[in-house]
C-alpha cells in the first residue's frame, strides 16, 4: 500500500456485486450498556437508523448478539421496507449471558438458530452478507463453514465474511465458499493485523475495521491531535479518514447512539490528509505481519 495517496474512492463493492459507499454504520451502540437489553432512548436510536441512510450511508452492520436482537430489531423498526441499495450485514456465532459477556458458540446449530433468527427479525429472505463471529476454539472449523456453505447454497445468505480471523483462517474457508469480507480489530495504533489487510486487499477482500480508535493511548492521541487542529478536526474524524486513504478495501463502521455524533462521523469524507499527515500517522504504530 502506498502512503503517497492523499485520496481515497468513496465506494467498494462487497463480494463484486454489492456497491456501498465506503463510510457505513455500525449498530452495535443502539443497544443498552454493556450492549444488553434496549437503548436508553429508543427514539434517538430510531432516529440515528433513519438519519444515517439520509446522509448516504448503505451499509449497516449489526449481530444477532447486539442487545442480544435488540440492534437487528431496531433496524427493520426504522428501515423497513428498505431502501433497495442498503446492505444489511449481520454476524452470528456468539451467545450472549449478561452484560459485555460473549461466549463463542459457532456450532451449526447454533448458527442455524442464529441465522433463522436474524432473517425473521430482519424481515429478509436472504441476508446480503453473513459473517461468522467468531471462529469457535471448541468447534472444528470446518464444521461451521460447511454450515455456511450450505446456508448460502440455500440461499439463506448472498455473501459470507469472517471476523477476527488470520490469513489461514482464511485461507480454509476459503476451500467452501468466497470470502469476501473480513472484520478485525484495526485502527491508526493497533495494526496487529496488518498482513491481514494486505493479504484482503490483494484478494478483493473487503476489510472492515473494529474499534477504530484507542481513547487510551495517549502518544496517539497527541500526534492526532495535532493533525486534527490543522484540519479543524476531531481526533474521532482524523482516525477515520486515515484508515479510507491506507487501504482501498477498508470500510468504515463508525457506531454511535446518537445524531449529532453521527454527523459528526459522516463528516469524515470531506477530510483531505495530505502526505504529511500521513507520514506523521502511519508513524504511531508500526504495521505487524
Amino acid at each position: 500500500m502506498s502512503n503517497a495517496t492523499t485520496t481515497f474512492q468513496k465506494t467498494y463493492s462487497i463480494g463484486g456485486d454489492l456497491p456501498v459507499n465506503r463510510i457505513g454504520y455500525g449498530a452495535m451502540r443502539i443497544t443498552g450498556k454493556g450492549i444488553w437489553g434496549p437503548p436508553k432512548d429508543k427514539d434517538e436510536a430510531i432516529r440515528v437508523l433513519k438519519r444515517a441512510v439520509g446522509l448516504g450511508v448503505n451499509f449497516i452492520d449489526t449481530a444477532d448478539s447486539y442487545g442480544p436482537h435488540i440492534s437487528e430489531e431496531l433496524i427493520a423498526e426504522a428501515l423497513y421496507p428498505y431502501p433497495p441499495d442498503l446492505v444489511i450485514g449481520t454476524k452470528g456465532g456468539l451467545l450472549r449471558t449478561g452484560p459485555d459477556q460473549w461466549p463463542i458458540n459457532s456450532s451449526p446449530a447454533h448458527l442455524k438458530e442464529a441465522l433463522e433468527g436474524s432473517l425473521k427479525r430482519l424481515k429478509l429472505d436472504q441476508i446480503d452478507l453473513y459473517q461468522l463471529h467468531r471462529i469457535d476454539p471448541n468447534v472444528p472449523a470446518e464444521q461451521s463453514f460447511a454450515f455456511l456453505k450450505q446456508a448460502q447454497a440455500d440461499g439463506k445468505v448472498r455473501h459470507i465474511g469472517l471476523s477476527e480471523v488470520d490469513i489461514d483462517d482464511i485461507k480454509k474457508a476459503q476451500d467452501y465458499f468466497e470470502v469476501v469480507s473480513v472484520q478485525n480489530m484495526y485502527s491508526v495504533d493497533n495494526r496487529k493485523w496488518e498482513g491481514v489487510l494486505n493479504y484482503c486487499e490483494d484478494n478483493d477482500i473487503a476489510f472492515i475495521p473494529w474499534f477504530p480508535l484507542n481513547a487510551g493511548n495517549v502518544a496517539a492521541q497527541e500526534k492526532l491531535q495535532q493533525v486534527a487542529q490543522k484540519h479543524g478536526a476531531t481526533v474521532h474524524q482524523v482516525a477515520l479518514s486515515w484508515l479510507l486513504s491506507h487501504s482501498k478495501n477498508i470500510l468504515l463502521i463508525p457506531g454511535t447512539s446518537s445524531v449529532a455524533h453521527l454527523e459528526e462521523n459522516m463528516k469524515t469524507a470531506g477530510i483531505t490528509l495530505d502526505a504529511e499527515d500521513i507520514d506523521e500517522l502511519d508513524g504511531i504504530s508500526p504495521p505487524v505481519g
